[in-house]
């Protein structure tokens, strides 16, 4: 891979970020304004001796916006080229795939810490709740299993996008929000009917949402639970590769690829 393909690749999702109000509105205003309305409800929820049911919800909120951040860039980063029919010229230059996906992975990432930095900033000043109280280490551990899911989903999309076109572009920022009530981001996985649970523990997310609210709880770090959701990110991130190289190549053999961007 060559540092300056990837840079300009960078360069363009720079300028798409800062002056697209869509992608403005996606990233940041929705985002913070959920923190702000989950916010407010964990201080209603802390008003009737639910404190650390707030802080669950609140916390619960806070790292979703990780997963939404790194899935919504990994898949729609080629919707803003196919919607400007600039896709075909992208790769009639030395640019390989593997560059564009690392640069828009990497593009995620910045934006991801940019965005979570930011609502962190939020919880603590108005709601005083502060992520550091999980630990430094332990949240590390807690954003990269959540990055690594986000990541997988997102390169199933994309290569979704590649191959069937457009028709299907609802899936960048449709599919996501489905996982949401099964990985238990706000409640504890037993709420949820037995066979949904069983649904619930095939998903990396689950488990980590599950030892991040232990924590808040006074609990040490499950680091079982915690090496599980890592090994469940990498068969699954082994799949979308694997995925997304038999949608790309089909989307180039059907000349879906060259087709998207009519």
């Amino acid at each position: 891979m060559k540092y300056l393909r990837i840079k300009a690749i960078l360069l363009q999702e720079s300028f798409l970020s800062f002056r697209s109000l869509e992608i403005i509105m996606d990233l940041v205003f929705f985002p913070i304004m959920s923190i702000i309305v989950f916010g407010f409800l964990s201080i209603y929820l802390s008003g009737f001796n639910n404190f650390s049911i707030g802080r669950g919800v609140l916390l619960g909120m806070l790292l979703w916006q990780v997963i939404w951040i790194v899935q919504y860039s990994v898949a729609l980063g080629s919707l803003w080229n196919i919607w400007s029919r600039n896709l075909s010229n992208l790769f009639v230059t030395p640019l390989t795939v593997r560059e564009y996906i690392f640069a828009q992975a990497f593009s995620g990432i910045l934006k991801m810490f940019i965005i979570f930095l930011g609502s962190s900033v939020v919880c603590f000043y108005f709601f005083n709740f502060n992520i550091l109280d999980i630990g430094i280490a332990n949240l590390a551990i807690v954003i990269l299993n959540l990055m690594l899911f986000g990541f997988a989903l997102g390169l199933v999309i994309l290569g979704l996008i590649f191959r069937f076109g457009t028709r299907i572009q609802a899936f960048a920022w449709g599919i996501l929000p489905f996982f949401q009530p099964i990985t238990a981001a706000f409640y504890p996985v037993s709420v949820l009917p037995p066979f949904l649970q069983n649904v619930a523990y095939t998903l990396p997310p689950t488990y980590v949402f599950e030892a991040t609210r232990g924590i808040l709880n006074g609990l040490p770090m499950d680091m079982h639970q915690m090496s599980t959701a890592l090994l469940l990110n990498i068969f699954y991130l082994t799949l979308a590769i694997i995925s997304f190289d038999y949608n790309f190549k089909k989307s180039k053999e059907s000349g879906q690829f060259a087709r998207n961007e009519g």
